[in-house]
């Protein structure tokens, strides 16, 4: 089955926002080509004659997106819908369009993805790499298949980070926007008692329920498939949200009937020129515990106010 391969290239300062636009055409992960940042990387690196001759002339000045489109979906309609937000957005760009067999563009970006460390706890390993040494670290083995969750992108680094500071154990915890599952099994690593994962997508619902096998806490975790909450029952304790600012400030409309007096909510996918919109929502109900940022993503944890609760 053949899919459409939209190949973005933009200026590299733009990378971020025409990133999280081009993320908005597909429920699962997109891949970034961008080198800006080179050369300080390269003077961090011990012995650089191992650096790959070819990266090193790559064009720094640019960054490419990359977005898969399904067989089921109209390429034509995301191409337009990019071209018209990037115009919105002041961002150039030219925008073109391949075909790539799913099994192609699926291990693509497989040589990308290496054991990562995460925080000061966790070691992210991909399903086909051996974690040589963990130094410690908790392990969790990922196959992320076309669901978005690694722990390379910001989103989810952030989400990670803030969650093994905030987790309790014997938490029971839900994860909207699940994606591969990462955070939710994440979350039943460090002590969660029982984790629930919702995605509107069933591919990364399957994905998620796969990835929990993988690291023997299958028994713990309870994947939907839906819209935010829209099927999810019971309360929560703790609750993972690396979505998008819109979908957070829908999803605060209705969060509250899910959460416990103390619930501590972490929302993520919120690029800054969004925040406030998204504090706004928030205000009312939710008190900001804290705050983290990178490369123009902002992750906001949260609890209920006392006349909320």
């Amino acid at each position: 089955m053949d899919w459409t391969e939209v190949k973005i290239t933009v200026d590299a300062k733009n990378a971020d926002l025409a990133s999280a636009i081009a993320n908005m055409t597909v429920p699962w992960g997109i891949y970034i080509e961008d080198y800006s940042h080179l050369n300080q990387e390269v003077e961090a690196v011990a012995h650089v004659d191992l650096i790959d001759d070819k990266l090193m002339k790559k064009d720094r000045s640019k960054a490419v997106i990359h977005v898969y489109v399904s067989p089921k979906d109209n390429p034509a309609e995301a191409v337009s819908f990019l071209t018209e937000r990037y115009a919105a957005a002041g961002i150039r760009n030219t925008i073109k369009t391949d075909i790539c067999r799913q099994e192609d563009w699926i291990n693509n970006w497989k040589k990308y993805f290496h054991p990562l460390k995460v925080g000061e706890k966790l070691l992210i390993c991909p399903d086909w790499e051996q974690a040589k040494d963990s130094e410690g670290r908790i392990v969790l083995d990922l196959e992320p298949g076309i669901a978005f969750g690694t722990g390379k992108h910001e989103t989810t680094r952030l989400c990670l980070e803030m969650l093994e500071k905030s987790v309790k154990p014997g938490c029971t915890m839900l994860d909207v926007g699940c994606g591969s599952g990462i955070l939710s099994i994440a979350g039943l690593l460090l002590g969660a008692k029982s984790a629930v994962g919702v995605d509107i997508d069933p591919l990364a619902v399957k994905t998620a329920g796969q990835n929990a096998v993988r690291n023997h806490v299958a028994d713990r975790f309870t994947g939907i498939c839906g819209s935010l909450t829209d099927k999810v029952e019971g309360k929560f304790e703790f609750v993972m949200a690396n979505i998008v600012a819109d979908a957070v400030i829908e999803l605060s409309k209705h969060l509250e009937q899910h959460l416990t007096p103390d619930a501590v909510c972490i929302f993520s996918g919120i690029i800054e020129e969004r925040e406030r919109d998204v504090r706004s929502a928030l205000a009312g109900k939710f008190r900001i515990l804290s705050r983290r940022a990178e490369k123009g993503w902002v992750a906001l944890s949260a609890t209920l106010q006392e006349s909320s609760r």
